[in-house]
């Protein structure tokens, strides 16, 4: 009788890699929209509200499900089955919350003559973008776990020097900055305060310890 994941699977085949190479893509590509993100923040002066935040926290815990996989064959050679599973559902997990969070600041501006929340990318909004990327992730995290008995393999040599390891350690060592980049961003934007306000239009943290004068223009924000 065959169980969802067994643990016992064939090993080395090039096919069973696929899902190693998939999580540190996955890993790579969330954070990569992470980064978009900070372009508009740092590049174009736009401040995210909270409900961006809200996102970004879903993005990159989306990408912690996948970077979990990497590190377990970073760290052992080999990903069981219930190794994937446990990265992926974290990930699933994320995506479906960050989906509803895109989704509720989709539906703030949904109105014809609602302008909507910074700039727009193709045509769409920034949240807009997201709420397909994340519905595109679920998909692809459901193909992955629907030929989880193929693509699984305990052996992901990625202890030794190779490219295996070098993708592993980039997609680790790039999510881990990002993360780092975005928490004093955060911290900076909310400054000494419980809550973020609706329409932020300054680094409250300046303001609140002295370094910038509170009557200073504070720059033109969101539209």
């Amino acid at each position: 009788m065959h169980t969802l994941l067994p643990e016992e699977t064939p090993t080395g085949s090039l096919l069973g890699r696929a899902q190693y190479w998939f999580a540190c893509f996955f890993a790579i590509g969330w954070t990569g929209v992470v980064c978009g993100g900070l372009f508009y923040q740092f590049g174009l002066w736009e401040h995210p509200c909270p409900l961006c935040i809200v996102q970004r926290m879903f993005m990159l815990l989306a990408a912690m499900g996948a970077a979990y996989i990497v590190r377990t064959a970073l760290a052992y050679g080999a990903v069981t089955g219930s190794d994937y599973m446990m990265g992926w559902g974290l990930s699933l997990v994320a995506l479906i919350a960050g989906s509803f969070a895109s989704w509720r600041q989709t539906t703030l501006h949904i109105l014809p003559k609602d302008k909507g929340y910074g700039s727009e990318v193709l045509g769409l909004h920034l949240y807009v973008w997201a709420w397909i990327l994340f519905q595109a992730s679920v998909v692809a995290i459901g193909f992955a776990l629907a030929f989880a008995h193929s693509t699984t393999d305990r052996s992901v040599p990625a202890t030794r020097p190779g490219p295996l390891r070098t993708a592993g350690m980039f997609a680790l060592g790039f999510l881990g900055v990002v993360i780092a980049v975005n928490l004093v961003a955060v911290f900076f934007e909310e400054g000494l305060h419980w809550f973020l306000p609706d329409d932020p239009n300054r680094y409250r943290f300046f303001y609140d310890v002295g370094i910038l004068d509170r009557a200073a223009p504070t720059g033109a924000g969101h539209r």
